[in-house]
């Protein structure tokens, strides 16, 4: 039952945010790091390696403009099959974003002539430096792909993808589980929809978000077999749940993704899968954290591959 102390400060209780509320909400938001530092600046390096896109730029007014980078494979070619990686949806989800960029540094080259890679580090650099789940309108861009999608961060990925679409093999998504969204997320989400918050537990380890309509068990557990040799897998709670989801194997649930307008319902690849990564984890570094998100992709293109 929802009480003033958990409240969001913003808003009515039961009455969801118009534009004043949505206004107050971002004119709290505050810049934490720099996109053009951590995330630009390393791509950038990376160019006389892969090819880089921009596939958009991101603009919410005078000093928030950001561009959308995509990294490609130098070696396309329309006979190989096509790996999907997507960081950075949920911009404050840190190790997704950073687990990309180190995959691409250490491991992409491994796939030339095996497989052509469309990665991108972070698909959302307003969240990114603001370590925040929505984008500047209160939207969370991982409830909005679908078409006419009103969130820029989804449909500027949207139409990136739509050449190739029909040619993904393997979608994998990188996302982090993190004491903020119990503690301020979930919150907010419940103030903006004018909805009652209902406490929720953070599961202490690394997890697999399947898709309910194209569930892919053996895939699913390749990919938590790797990363358990990096870091832990979370245990379901006593519900046999993890955030109010059946488990349904060691470290995996499943969401209707395409239903939901998630990122890894964009295309009709056969495999697909989010990570879950617990960064405040006492039994976890950030470069853990990283770590398991580059054995998430590495165990999951080399199922894919090893399928085709």
């Amino acid at each position: 039952m929802n009480t003033p102390a958990r409240f969001h400060p913003i808003g009515t209780p039961g009455t969801p945010w118009g534009a004043a509320e949505k206004a107050a909400w971002r004119a709290q938001q505050r810049v934490q790091r720099r996109h053009a530092d951590d995330v630009v600046t390393v791509i950038d390096r990376l160019r006389g390696r892969f090819d880089v896109q921009q596939y958009g730029t991101l603009d919410y007014g005078p000093g928030e403009v950001y561009p959308l980078l995509a990294v490609r494979s130098r070696d396309w070619s329309e006979a190989l099959p096509t790996m999907l990686v997507t960081g950075g949806v949920h911009g404050y989800e840190t190790s997704g974003v950073h687990g990309a960029l180190q995959f691409l540094d250490e491991r992409a080259a491994d796939y030339a002539g095996k497989a052509n890679l469309l990665v991108v580090p972070c698909a959302s650099p307003w969240g990114y430096e603001r370590i925040h789940r929505w984008n500047a309108d209160a939207l969370d861009p991982n409830r909005s792909f679908r078409a006419d999608s009103p969130a820029q961060e989804s449909a500027a990925l949207i139409a990136l993808v739509a050449p190739v679409k029909d040619r993904v093999l393997m979608h994998i998504d990188l996302h982090e589980t993190t004491d903020s969204d119990e503690s301020e997320f979930r919150p907010a989400l419940a103030a903006r929809d004018g909805k009652p918050f209902e406490p929720g537990e953070i599961p202490d380890g690394f997890y697999l978000v399947d898709d309910s309509a194209n569930p892919q068990p053996d895939f699913q557990r390749a990919v938590i077999a790797a990363v358990a040799a990096v870091t832990h897998i979370a245990p379901a709670d006593d519900n046999g749940e993890i955030i109010g989801s059946p488990v349904v194997a060691e470290g995996v649930i499943q969401y209707p993704v395409k239903s939901l307008g998630l990122c890894t319902g964009i295309t009709d690849a056969r495999y697909t899968t989010i990570t879950e990564v617990y960064p405040d984890s006492p039994k976890a570094t950030p470069q853990q954290c990283n770590d398991a998100q580059v054995a998430a992709v590495v165990a999951a293109i080399g199922y894919a591959l090893a399928q085709d």
